[in-house]
């Protein structure tokens, strides 16, 4: 049987990569947070994270709905109602392709809503790593 966060990190993705908005939305609970990246960015001056459904739909709106992603994660590690995926995220907006290499975790609430989605990733080395295309 496949665990309720490892669904709703495949759908998250899923959804991240159709760009369908609404289908990803509704996988997070009313509470949840996304950091994405953990700590302050372009998207997060504040590095505090996008808290509730109006916060992560706006982040999807700046960070997701502009890129065409593409998921590649070597190793994942399931432990109670959370996971971590090691690996990197290639991200193509703007004219650049980014490739983000990091760990990337879900964590789900009981009802299997995400509650949690964090990025560990390095801005300066994938900024650094951007190409031009």
């Amino acid at each position: 049987m496949t665990a309720p966060v490892t669904l709703a990190g495949r759908r998250s993705r899923e959804a991240a990569v159709a760009r369908d908005k609404e289908a990803w939305l509704a996988l997070f609970a009313d509470d949840a947070i996304v950091e994405d990246p953990i700590g302050p960015s372009h998207f997060d001056p504040e590095g505090t994270g996008h808290r509730g459904k109006a916060a992560i739909a706006a982040f999807f709106d700046k960070a997701i709905a502009p890129s065409q992603l593409e998921f590649h994660f070597e190793k994942t590690y399931v432990c109670g109602n959370e996971e971590a995926n090691v690996g990197h995220i290639v991200i193509v907006a703007g004219g650049y392709r980014v490739q983000a290499e990091g760990v990337f975790t879900y964590r789900v609430n009981t009802d299997g809503k995400i509650a949690a989605l964090r990025a560990f990733w390095e801005v300066a080395a994938a900024t650094a790593g951007a190409r031009k295309i």
